[in-house]
């Protein structure tokens, strides 16, 4: 077993080394990757050879492949038996600390505490080589084929050959050993697949044990009165000329193994000083179109964060320069590496929110933020970063092998001045916001967030002081993350509301324009309709018209986003350092039986399914609006169709919503198929007309017979559609009066839709002549009459004919084509009264039904007397 042998020394020797010699070189990993000269090549065979030299050269191929491929098994094997004699000592290990932390409780003192800290030290050390997974990973896939390709192999050799040669004896039993091998092999790396993954799986359980325990254990004394004797010690150790010197001696290396990468960043930051003026200037002339409709739009806001940007990355670039310039100069220099990269993460976001809210920035102009609390920020960032940025750069010293010692007193001291910074900083901003704020408008709750964020920072250096260092500084670390992750989202909520409030402004405009437009075409309608009684349109039920409600819907959904993305936040940044807010996944509601396992339920789970329904609630409410501003409005939609998207988006909302509440509550579709199947037979018979006109709704939203806003004529009733419910459909027709109208009916029924492609309709005015009357020259009046009319169209063209000569007229018909269904009743008004005087004026009589009566006197002898 040299392999075993070889791994369990290197580890021997990894023991016996000082932690110190353990940080300067890059930790060994465990277990290695294989290397590529144990994956033994495919075979060169394609086809048997008949002739005796090919027969012989096939035999040694296949020799020397089973060799190989043994020796391949073998290694295997060998890191197979290690990496389980690995796995089940982390496994009683872990067993025994979780029995013992258990026991113990919180009752520990500081020297098991140190006794932890070690351990987690060495379990950091224990990690698995990177490549390690796609190495077996490749070495199961040329096993594969080459299992494959010896299949196809024996697939054409023929089976009585091996009976008469020694030769082809000896190729049969070489084939059958060697694909005996590769199969036993393909098995055992799938075997060392899964023990490596449970491996890193319990590496990773262990380490999340320990850190879950440290945090709540103190990890040095209480501040004493040889505090500050071992605070003099530690300044005097980190400024040691030698170590110094040291660092100097590799900042050349430093700069020749990232040399490109320095170039680089050199370049972008001589690009950014030069431009800088220039960056600001843009940044200025991004404000001046707000307010104005048809020049503001939300790129002017999208260009103003990055300038922003551009303008604090400037100060990071500086920072990761150095880091780079160091990183590679020994321990100290690695340490300071990492502090100057935190350094410009923290220089970049506190100078992002800086930049945000200067003079004429993005915060004034663009999202109207108080100009006083804009200047409090500015003056307040620059003495935060003058503390917290040395701090940050000098914090990893304190725990590298060059301060460890040093941690519980020059650490504990950067702490505190760190969180005494941030305290002052919390206090002047909110002191500048309530200064800013009617006194009446100061409630109680922001009088309480105050308290909160200034006492967070302050009572975690009272822990600190108290010997709970590790817990104060994890505590804090996720303390700044959170703060970071609420401003962004801060800016990404108004940079949401500023794009809402430019496209709201462009649809007020655009619906004032479009309104202006109609008026004049419906004057003349509207003022027939008015003598009339019909005509009057109705109030449809489109979500696209209250531009109130698509104000309101689109805010709250805002709203709701960004609430749910910091509640999302907060609970990744904080669980894994509270192990408190776990507690929710270890109740058990109830559990479900998934073939032979069992799911659990847990409380976690219902309070995720509750928030899914809450959630699917708000978005159905909300939705239209949402859509409206975000989609429908950007899109040249027919009469109605925004309408029917809305409706059909809802529906899925709803339908996706409650799937996944039951399916998180593990009432999953393969044990609920049968229960809806019952389900479905009972509609079918108790429900069928309802999910008929449910259907039927579905069908009206996809193939669109009839809008909302169209107007139609079924069974005789005629009006205009306001609302397509999941049941029915609401008519209004020319009475005021709604007809609910079941979906089923409209589509299963004969339908008139007076506006669906075209809304142009024929109107024919029938009129009679005396006899006796000048046909051509009344025809020639008619079409005269029909011309001067406003409301006739040209297109299709009008026509008078002469249709029949009754008993007491000769009648004509005007067939006219108007633009609206509207117009029928005007037109049939004005074009009688034109008539009348113009046969009037010309002498043409309009006869009424005229009798004739005859009167014949009988003979004087046929009468009775």
């Amino acid at each position: 077993m040299p392999l075993l042998a070889a791994q369990a020394q290197v580890q021997v020797r990894e023991a016996e080394q000082p932690a110190e010699a353990i940080e300067e070189q890059p930790a060994e990993p465990i277990i290695e990757a294989p290397p590529e000269s144990e994956t033994p090549a495919p075979l060169p065979i394609v086809l048997p050879s008949e002739s005796d030299i090919g027969i012989r050269q096939e035999v040694r191929d296949l020799s020397n492949a089973l060799e190989q491929r043994r020796a391949a098994l073998s290694q295997t094997r060998e890191r197979q038996a290690f990496a389980e004699s690995l796995l089940s000592r982390l496994d009683s290990e872990f067993r025994s600390l979780e029995q013992r932390l258990e026991t113990a409780g919180l009752g520990l003192t500081e020297n098991y505490a140190n006794q932890l800290r070690r351990r987690l030290e060495r379990l950091q050390q224990q990690h698995l080589a990177k490549d390690l997974e796609p190495a077996i990973k490749e070495q199961l896939e040329a096993a594969r084929v080459e299992q494959f390709q010896l299949e196809e192999f024996g697939a054409v050799l023929d089976p009585d050959e091996g009976s008469s040669d020694f030769l082809l004896e000896r190729r049969a039993q070489l084939l059958a050993q060697l694909r005996e091998a590769v199969g036993g092999h393909i098995d055992l790396l799938n075997k060392y697949f899964r023990t490596i993954r449970t491996l890193k799986e319990r590496i990773k359980a262990y380490q999340n044990l320990v850190r879950r325990r440290l945090f709540w254990l103190p990890s040095t004394q209480p501040v004493g009165r040889e505090t500050p004797t071992e605070l003099v010690a530690a300044v005097s150790a980190i400024l040691d000329p030698a170590r110094w010197g040291k660092l100097v001696q590799g900042v050349p290396e430093s700069l020749l193994a990232r040399f490109p990468l320095l170039v680089f960043l050199m370049l972008i930051l001589v690009a950014l000083v030069q431009a800088r003026g220039g960056i600001r200037q843009r940044l200025m002339a991004t404000g001046e179109p707000i307010g104005k409709v048809n020049l503001d739009r939300i790129g002017l806001t999208v260009q103003a964060l990055g300038y922003s940007a551009l303008l604090a990355l400037t100060g990071a670039t500086v920072l990761v320069l150095l880091a780079i310039t160091v990183a590679n100069a020994g321990t100290l220099g690695a340490a300071l590496a990492r502090g100057f990269v935190d350094g410009a993460m923290l220089l970049f976001m506190l100078g992002l929110v800086r930049q945000v809210c200067r003079a004429g920035g993005l915060a004034e102009r663009h999202f109207k933020w108080r100009p006083q609390t804009l200047l409090a920020t500015r003056k307040a960032i620059p003495r935060l970063l003058t503390v917290l940025v040395p701090a940050t750069v000098l914090a990893p010293l304190t725990v590298s092998p060059v301060g460890a010692d040093f941690e519980s007193s020059l650490g504990r001291l950067i702490f505190l001045v760190a969180s005494l910074a941030l305290a002052y900083f919390v206090h002047y901003l909110f002191q500048a916001f309530r200064d800013c704020t009617d006194k009446r408008r100061a409630s109680k709750s922001l009088k309480l967030m105050q308290f909160l964020l200034v006492s967070a920072p302050l009572a975690l250096a009272v822990l600190s002081l108290f010997g709970y260092h590790y817990t104060a500084v994890q505590l804090g670390e996720t303390l700044f993350v959170t703060m970071c992750w609420l401003v962004v989202l801060v800016l990404m909520r108004y940079l949401g509301l500023r794009a809402l409030s430019v496209r709201e402004r462009r649809l007020r405009l655009e619906r004032l324009r479009e309104q202006r437009a109609l008026e004049h075409e419906m004057e003349a309608v509207l003022e027939a309709a008015g003598s009339s009684g019909e005509g009057r349109s109705a109030t449809l039920d489109l979500p696209e018209v209250n531009l109130h409600n698509i104000s309101s819907q689109s805010k709250a959904s805002l709203r709701v986003i960004t609430l749910a993305l910091a509640v999302a936040g907060l609970w990744l940044l904080w669980t894994p350092v509270i192990p408190a807010l776990r507690v929710f996944d270890e109740i058990i509601v109830w559990s479900v039986l998934e073939g032979a396992e069992s799911i659990d339920i847990t409380l976690a789970d219902f309070a995720l399914a509750a928030l899914i329904a809450m959630a699917t609630v708000f978005a159905a409410r909300n939705l239209p609006g949402t859509l409206e501003v975000a989609l429908l409005s950007r899109m040249h939609l027919a009469p109605g169709t925004g309408y029917a998207i809305t409706t059909v988006v809802n529906y899925l909302v709803v339908i996706v919503g409650v799937i996944a509440a039951f399916n998180i509550l593990g009432a999953q579709w393969s044990k609920l198929q049968w229960l809806v199947a019952a389900l479905g037979v009972g509609l079918g018979f108790g429900l069928q007309e309802i999910v008929a006109n449910f259907v039927s709704g579905i069908i009206l939203l996809f193939e669109r017979p009839i809008r909302v806003g169209d107007t139609v004529t079924i069974g005789g009733i005629t009006g205009k559609v306001s609302q397509i419910r999941i049941r029915a459909t609401t008519l209004v027709d020319w009475d005021r009066k709604e007809q609910i109208i079941p979906n089923k009916t409209l589509v299963t029924q004969d339908l008139t839709n007076w506006t669906l492609s075209d809304s142009i309709t024929r109107v024919i005015v029938r009129v009679g002549v005396a006899y006796g009357s000048d046909v051509d020259r009344v025809q020639a009046l008619l079409m005269d009459i029909v011309a001067d009319n406003e409301r006739v169209v040209d297109d299709p063209v009008p026509a008078v004919f002469c249709v029949g000569l009754g008993d007491s007229s000769i009648n004509f018909e005007l067939r006219v084509f108007v633009r609206s269904i509207l117009d029928i009743m005007p037109l049939s008004h004005e074009l009688h009264a034109s008539i009348t005087r113009r046969f009037h004026s010309e002498g043409i009589e309009i006869p009424f039904p005229q009798r004739d009566i005859h009167i014949r006197s009988e003979p004087a002898e046929l009468r009775v007397e």
